[in-house]
């Protein structure tokens, strides 16, 4: 009994912290709603910013991607501008995004062809067979799972739906793309003075939070950390790269994405330094491309507390 006892003051610590993570995973999960629900994220690759980003990722996709006709699944997808873009191609599209404005906003954008099927789904648990598409684009859920078990959980699911020898291609917000893009280039500080002190501690564990009701929060990684991730999940990583590289610092960007010259110099660069290994956290978004490992995979992780991410992650 004593024994019993002197348990009891664990087991309240334990149960309190379990309750003050579940408050703070509904209200990112709230934040992440409204976020989405502004209609914003369709039109979000067609900016200066954006189309760095979306050019540059196509280029790197398909450097691995099965030719045409292709099974491919999209999730997380959006509003579907990968989907719309893969189809275009000729692949078939399964995408599944949380957000049920995205579903429809692709809905509508893709018309009644049987070229894309688009519905809700959770990355960490989906209606697609296992082995049943020939490659997976995960270009966004991990940027909103904070816990380290559920994103592992999502990239098992990408290792389970893909044929053997697929590429899942992962993407991941950089670990210092809080300081570098939002506090240095944006200034947002100027409007939001919380925020250094905010991207201190983001730096330290990962998790940015959401700094109003319908902000965006994200979990940034390190690339060291991607790959670990990606390694638990069963995918062995043949790729990681910065997407942008510096090019979300350019003040007159607009300009130069609309010169064909000054937009080539732009993605030229952004290759020229994709790899190189000081400079992979630089940019804003990190871009995995992995492989379903022919070893099986790791036996899955149990839920649990986010880890305490220190600087050597």
């Amino acid at each position: 009994m004593a024994r019993g006892l002197a348990q009891l003051p664990k087991r309240a610590a334990t149960a309190r912290r379990a309750w003050h993570r579940g408050r703070m995973d509904a209200q990112s999960d709230a934040a992440l709603h409204a976020y989405y629900a502004r209609g914003e994220e369709r039109e979000r690759l067609t900016k200066a910013r954006g189309l760095v980003e979306f050019e540059r990722t196509k280029e790197l996709v398909l450097r691995r991607l099965p030719g045409p006709p292709s099974t491919i699944a999209d999730i997380g997808g959006g509003p579907g501008r990968y989907s719309l873009w893969l189809a275009g191609r000729g692949h078939r599209v399964e995408h599944r995004d949380l957000i049920p404005l995205h579903v429809e906003q692709l809905r509508s954008a893709a018309g009644p062809g049987p070229e894309i099927h688009t519905a809700v789904g959770d990355a960490r648990d989906l209606d697609l067979g296992d082995a049943s598409v020939d490659a997976v684009l995960l270009l966004g859920p991990l940027y909103h799972l904070r816990r380290r078990a559920d994103r592992v959980r999502a990239l098992r699911e990408a290792r389970r739906v893909v044929r053997p020898g697929g590429p899942v291609f992962v993407a991941a917000i950089s670990r210092w793309a809080p300081r570098l893009d939002g506090v240095l280039t944006l200034r947002l500080y100027e409007t939001r003075p919380e925020l250094r002190e905010v991207v201190d501690e983001a730096e330290r564990s990962g998790w940015m939070p959401p700094l109003a009701a319908d902000s965006f929060s994200a979990y940034c990684h390190r690339p060291r950390q991607l790959r670990a991730e990606l390694g638990a999940a069963g995918l062995e990583v043949v790729d990681l790269v910065s997407i942008e590289g510096l090019a979300f610092t350019l003040d007159d960007l607009d300009q130069r994405m609309g010169d064909p010259v000054a937009r080539e110099v732009v993605l030229e660069t952004a290759r020229a330094v994709e790899r190189v290994p000081e400079l992979l956290g630089i940019g804003p978004h990190l871009l995995a491309t992995a492989v379903r490992s022919e070893r099986p995979a790791p036996p899955a992780e149990r839920p649990g507390p986010v880890p305490a991410v220190g600087p050597s992650a």
